[in-house]
């Protein structure tokens, strides 16, 4: 039977759409939309009492309609649409179009909101994290959490321990450096010996923290926020919260306690081969391992060891939160995996830097470490 589409007005003065026949890909259904009368009421009833056969294409008609109806502000009522298509309908509306570049452009106004919404959504959303980790991390140390030791002895692994090849080369190549851009200038003077004390200095209290955390930002962070992404993606974060099991305790939290000790671990690790590292420089200037050695025990303090160690652990609070939380706010497709893991990784670098530059401020305002 031919399909029709066709609006019908009653006695009462209230209209409905009344759509009939076969509603299929093999037919030449016609416009929806044309059907409506100029002036749209507030609700559109659907009567499709009369409709025979149909498939997808029926609801990608009246997926088109219900656009329509809400651009206009009117409200597409389907209580007498088949079941099914009432389904797909819902099933279809449940998560907003995203707007591609080419959909349009957006006026100056609209600009202008949205940067000055956006700042505070974000604010919002990272205070609400932010919280939800400090209880997390109160509920392990009462001993109330779900998390599993294998979980943190995991991560702690893929964190840490294979994260120790990438930190030798670098470390030992940054200790190389540091220690040539120090003899270049002590070398004027003869005191090439002090370069022991710049290469653990820096290494302890500065080069070895920041640089681990830049490591750690690019690889751990943005692991995590792309396997957080990717169950996102598929679901599994919502299964969780259904079975009334906490994602924050089962997911972040092992993430998080394995980050707080691997960086320091890290840390201690890449200042030791760091000082190889300038010891290689330091032989070449004609100073004995063991001279070098015994400048390094003397020119580094317990402060600095620990200035660095404390900045590591801040580091660590800081990645493990930019990576879970951008992965646990991504959207459901592969792009949004994508784009939430360099979100992620540039938030961390950006904490990193801003956290270490507060730090020594505050260290020099309050004379520690000098």
């Amino acid at each position: 039977m031919t399909p029709r589409c066709e609006w019908h007005t009653d006695d009462a003065g209230s209209g409905r759409l009344m759509l009939s026949g076969n509603w299929t890909i093999a037919q030449t259904l016609p416009d929806v939309i044309a059907a409506l009368p100029a002036a749209l009421p507030a609700s559109i009833p659907l009567d499709c009492n009369a409709l025979e056969h149909w498939d997808s294409t029926l609801a990608s008609q009246v997926l088109r309609l219900h656009q329509h109806c809400s651009a206009a502000g009117s409200s597409l009522q389907l209580n007498d649409a088949p079941e099914g298509l009432q389904r797909l309908l819902a099933l279809a509306t449940a998560v907003k179009a995203q707007t591609t570049l080419n959909e349009g452009v957006m006026s100056f106004g609209d600009t202008l909101r949205s940067l000055i919404k956006k700042p505070g959504d974000r604010c919002r959303e990272f205070l609400q994290f932010f919280g939800d980790t400090l209880f997390a991390l109160w509920q392990w140390v009462r001993g109330r959490s779900v998390i599993r030791d294998g979980d943190i002895a995991f991560w702690f692994e893929q964190a840490g321990v294979r994260a120790i090849p990438i930190v030798t080369l670098v470390s030992l190549l940054v200790g190389l450096i540091l220690a040539f851009l120090g003899a270049v200038q002590l070398r004027q003077f003869g005191a090439q010996v002090y370069v022991a004390n710049l290469v653990s200095i820096g290494m302890a209290r500065e080069m070895g923290a920041l640089m681990i955390a830049i490591i750690m930002s690019g690889r751990t962070g943005a692991a995590y926020a792309a396997q957080l992404g990717a169950m996102q993606a598929n679901d599994e974060i919502d299964s969780l919260r259904t079975m009334g099991i906490s994602p924050m305790e089962l997911l972040v939290l092992p993430r998080m306690l394995a980050a707080l000790m691997a960086l320091p671990l890290l840390t201690i690790y890449a200042d030791v081969v760091g000082m190889i590292g300038g010891s290689l420089i330091a032989i070449t200037m004609d100073i004995s391992p063991l001279q070098y050695l015994h400048q390094t025990r003397i020119s580094i303090g317990m402060s600095a060891i620990l200035i660095g160690l404390g900045k590591s652990v801040v580091f660590a609070f800081l990645i493990a939160l930019a990576g879970c939380r951008y992965g646990l706010n991504a959207g459901r497709s592969s792009t949004a995996v994508g784009q939430a893991t360099t979100e992620a990784v540039v938030s961390a670098l950006v904490s990193v830097i801003v956290a270490d530059s507060i730090i020594n401020i505050l260290l020099d305002r309050l004379g520690i470490g000098v």
